[in-house]
């Protein structure tokens, strides 16, 4: 296996890994503002609070963005294999 098939394939994973993960770390990142932004305005200073809003916007994310996860894992699992069967 050469010097670019390796940065090909590492490459290619890394866009993989940000187009399953990009969309859930957005989400995450958005509820974690707006609950800081309403801790802000409100004074609420309970450092506890920002984790059940987040944790269950993640967990929807997941169950309505899991069809296209699983589709790009599975494609990249695809192109792996079939580098794999080509012998590099």
């Amino acid at each position: 296996m050469t010097g670019a098939a390796i940065l090909d394939v590492g490459r290619d994973g890394i866009v993989t890994f940000m187009k399953v993960a990009g969309p859930l770390m957005v989400i995450a990142l958005v509820v974690g503002l707006v609950v800081s932004l309403f801790q802000a305005l409100t004074q609420i200073q309970e450092q506890t609070l920002i984790y059940v809003p987040k944790i269950v916007a993640v967990f929807g994310a997941i169950l309505l963005f899991m069809p296209f996860m699983a589709d790009a894992m599975g494609a990249y699992m695809t192109r792996i294999a079939a580098r794999i069967a080509a012998g590099g």
